[in-house]
């Protein structure tokens, strides 16, 4: 078993880095969402477009939140097992180095997942208001 969860280690780091870029790439656009984007979206009228892109986005900021941490976990667990057998033989090398991409692993996977988590929530926020602008506006014109 423990030669499986072995291999599992690099897939996971580099899921992991995949995540952090994709959570600085998600920055820029919620960056481009905030100075603009939405504003441009809500002045079409086009509510449903609006609400398409907002639940396209927010579930990507979601996806990065609940993921991330996940496999954040798992490089803690995984090179802990070794670690522990290691310590048990006397090797403190061994150990120290499974503890460094314990804790390494760790921190990535919750920055990523912070940022999503953040993301998310201000996504929520901005596309609620272009929702609730749009339909005021609607409002006034019908009304």
């Amino acid at each position: 078993m423990h030669q499986i969860t072995s291999l599992l280690l690099t897939p996971v780091i580099w899921a992991l880095l995949f995540f952090v870029g994709l959570a600085i790439y998600e920055i820029g656009i919620s960056i481009s969402e905030r100075f603009g984007g939405i504003t441009r979206l809500r002045d079409t009228g086009n509510r449903e477009a609006l609400m398409q892109a907002g639940k396209r986005r927010i579930e990507r900021a979601d996806f990065l939140t609940r993921l991330a941490p996940m496999l954040g976990l798992m490089g803690t667990l995984i090179p802990l097992g070794p670690g522990l057998a290691a310590l048990g033989e006397g090797e403190l090398r061994i150990l120290t180095t499974a503890m460094t991409v314990a804790f390494d692993t760790t921190v990535i996977g919750l920055l990523a997942g912070m940022i999503g988590f953040v993301l998310g929530r201000l996504r929520r926020r901005w596309y609620d208001q272009a929702i609730h602008q749009l339909n005021s506006t609607e409002a006034v014109r019908h009304g």
